[in-house]
């Protein structure tokens, strides 16, 4: 304290010209109609920008818990979107409009640079997840589980050599197998498809639901190249990929509740795959 006021007095001069200085601004301010319109116009920007600067920073900080309601919000929308779809198609079957069900996760890792890449999600067995499960983006197809603990799950991605699915010409409805050649992030081909079929172009690949994992119809990508070597059976054809695995924040996993009746019967009647 004792310095605190020897400092004062030390500078007594300075503290008693500031001070003069302020009283006159004041007094300026108060009785002049200019000076006063333009200060207080000049004051209420600053604070409108420091009010501005700290609800930034607080949105900021927001984000993760806005991102994970949003999440959650589009994988309802996309449950009501298929039971709707289903419920057209099939009004009666109760157990058909139900089949499949929508958990929203987000993704702690992520590889896009290997020949073999997986996502690990922050969703596992306590959320009612198992390996087998397919899983979307907001921008479409993105890859299956692979395996489960309980509170965690790693993803097979699509942009892995050994994963597979299948995808059909939205125009022309035939299908192929849809596998990466491991070249780029971006791409990925479309094989199978018979000479007949005539793609082209900017034709859309969707999922064909022949697999009972993904609901048909979702979006996998975009014909970017379509090439026919002569007496070849098949299309060379390449797609660019709907879904950015470089930016794959949150992902959707589809719980198929009819993919073990489907499983059964095939193996039943044409038994196990070898």
């Amino acid at each position: 304290m004792e310095r605190l006021i020897n400092f004062i007095y030390e500078y007594r001069a300075f503290f008693t010209f500031l001070f003069l200085e302020l009283l006159c601004a004041w007094l300026v301010i108060e009785n002049n109609q200019y000076q006063s319109t333009r200060y207080f116009n000049s004051s209420n920007q600053v604070a409108a920008q420091v009010l501005g600067f700290s609800q930034g920073v607080r949105e900021y900080f927001s984000l993760r818990t806005i991102n994970e309601d949003l999440a959650r919000e589009n994988a309802e929308l996309r449950r009501d979107l298929e039971r709707t779809r289903q419920q057209i198609s099939t009004p009666t079957d109760t157990a058909r409009i139900n089949q499949f069900d929508f958990v929203s996760a987000k993704v702690m890792a992520n590889s896009t640079n290997l020949y073999k890449n997986f996502i690990t999600i922050d969703k596992g067995s306590v959320d009612g997840l198992a390996p087998g499960m397919a899983v979307i983006g907001d921008a479409g197809a993105v890859g299956k589980v692979k395996s489960v603990s309980e509170r965690y799950a790693v993803l097979i991605s699509l942009l892995n050599v050994d994963q597979q699915i299948s995808g059909q010409i939205k125009r022309t409805s035939h299908f192929g197998t849809v596998r990466w050649d491991g070249a780029n992030m971006r791409y990925t081909t479309l094989q199978f498809i018979p000479r007949h079929a005539l793609p082209v172009v900017g034709d859309t690949i969707v999922t064909s639901g022949y697999s009972a994992v993904f609901p048909q119809g979702i979006m996998v990508g975009v014909i970017r190249e379509a090439n026919l070597k002569p007496e070849a059976p098949f299309w060379d054809i390449r797609l660019e990929l709907a879904q950015d695995f470089g930016r794959l924040a949150f992902v959707e996993v589809i719980k198929s509740k009819l993919k073990s009746e489907k499983d059964s019967l095939e193996t039943i009647t044409i038994g196990e795959p070898k």
